[in-house]
């Protein structure tokens, strides 16, 4: 019997399609970030690659608005730096609260649950935000080590007012961990002014860099508990009692950082610095304007609460007897426009359309507004031909044109 093996077949060169990503993440990269991943390699101790180290933990800790010593990137998505910072605060037994209004304060359960926490979940339904007389009445039932809440819900767009809640969790001992995976670089982040202990996001979202390293930061009291701890960090790959030694002065071996992507991650926070915080914040809510202005003079409805809708995620009801996966494939195909399905109990219930870093662009807006338009009246959704796109013209006459990002 022969042992030959058939050659393999050539691989075709790698040619993705472009697409407008307008999800719930990734979102479009600037070719600035893009170049960065295209630059040389090097060693993960070579003295320029600390030095972009260093730099990168400056400009964190600005955009984060902290001067945490403790501020990093992690070698891994959003959801590593959810996991970094329950495993590094949470000893077995601990017990911690978590709040619950999507899918990712369901994932933060999971986590702590795994990290062996006893953990007690607060929910409100799906688009709903948390009053903080409901998580203060819980805090001091449940007397929990840490509070666990999310910035930004991906799932929902729902954005959660956090300061009041960190007061109430710091008034009974305990600390506040926060998610700020999709709103980091799109609404203010203020982890020293609302005194947060520990903070995770993402490189993917408003950011605008390609995913693959989690940004984290952690204040004193975080830092405390985690050199305090009596047993070992669950997670031998995400301790920060080892990682901090590598971003700190000593630069002791931990792991091999991915470089192409601390490259990119810190080209994609200087252009928020060119940009400026401020500006960049003003960006996305003009656009996000326009484009609820056209999405409901097209007849859709927002499934988060009003006074509570993120500018960078917008999650908005499918208008009945329109089927979600064949709009989106439409889109997809017909225009390269990307949007997200609902999660959860919002599955095929919703859209979710980002307008996230450089997504974030009026051009943008008005192609899905009109790609939008098309779809649904070809589906017989009942509409005015244009309404959508004059909407949007005109909240862009009221509120201005958004300035153009940095770059």
């Amino acid at each position: 019997m022969s042992t030959e093996t058939r050659p393999a077949p050539a691989p075709r060169s790698l040619n993705p399609s472009a697409r407008v990503l307008m999800g719930p993440g990734p979102s479009d990269v600037h070719p600035r970030v893009l170049a960065a991943l295209g630059m040389p390699l090097l060693g993960h101790l070579d003295p320029e690659f600390v030095a972009l180290m260093d730099e990168t933990q400056s400009l964190l800790r600005h955009v984060f608005r902290t001067e945490n010593r403790l501020t990093l990137a992690v070698s891994g998505t959003g959801s590593a730096g959810m996991e970094a910072v329950v495993v590094n605060l949470i000893e077995p037994g601990d017990k911690m609260l978590v709040c619950v209004n999507g899918v990712f304060g369901g994932r933060m359960v999971d986590v702590a649950q795994r990290a062996g926490a006893d953990v007690t979940a607060i929910e409100r339904p799906y688009g709903e935000v948390f009053d903080p007389d409901e998580v203060k009445v819980a805090v001091n039932r449940v007397r929990p080590k840490v509070v666990g809440i999310v910035h930004a819900e991906t799932s929902t767009g729902a954005w959660q007012p956090v300061d009041e809640i960190a007061r109430i969790a710091h008034e009974a001992g305990a600390l506040i961990a926060i998610d700020t995976v999709t709103s980091l670089g799109g609404v203010p982040v203020e982890i020293d002014g609302w005194e947060i202990d520990a903070v995770y996001s993402g490189t993917q979202k408003c950011l605008s860099a390609p995913p693959g390293l989690a940004p984290v930061s952690f204040g004193p009291r975080a830092v405390e508990v985690i050199n305090q701890r009596k047993t070992k960090v669950q997670s031998w790959y995400l301790d920060m009692t080892m990682i901090q030694r590598y971003w700190g002065s000593d630069r002791f071996y931990h792991h091999t950082a991915p470089i192409s992507m601390n490259y990119a991650l810190r080209e994609a926070l200087a252009l928020v610095v060119e940009e400026g915080l401020e500006a960049r914040h003003t960006r996305h809510l003009q656009n996000h304007l326009a484009l609820k202005a056209g999405l409901t003079a097209m007849g859709l409805t927002y499934a988060t609460v009003e006074g509570h809708q993120l500018p960078q995620l917008n999650c908005v009801r499918i208008p009945d007897g329109i089927d979600d996966l064949s709009v989106r494939r439409r889109l997809l195909q017909e225009w390269g426009i990307e949007i997200g399905g609902g999660l959860g109990s919002l599955k095929e219930k919703a859209w979710r359309i980002g307008l996230m870093g450089h997504s974030c662009r009026r051009a943008n807006v008005t192609l899905l507004l009109g790609a939008l338009e098309t779809c649904l009246r070809d589906l017989g959704h009942g509409l005015t031909p244009g309404a959508g796109l004059a909407a949007a013209s005109e909240s862009y006459a009221e509120v201005g044109q958004p300035v153009a990002a940095a770059g």
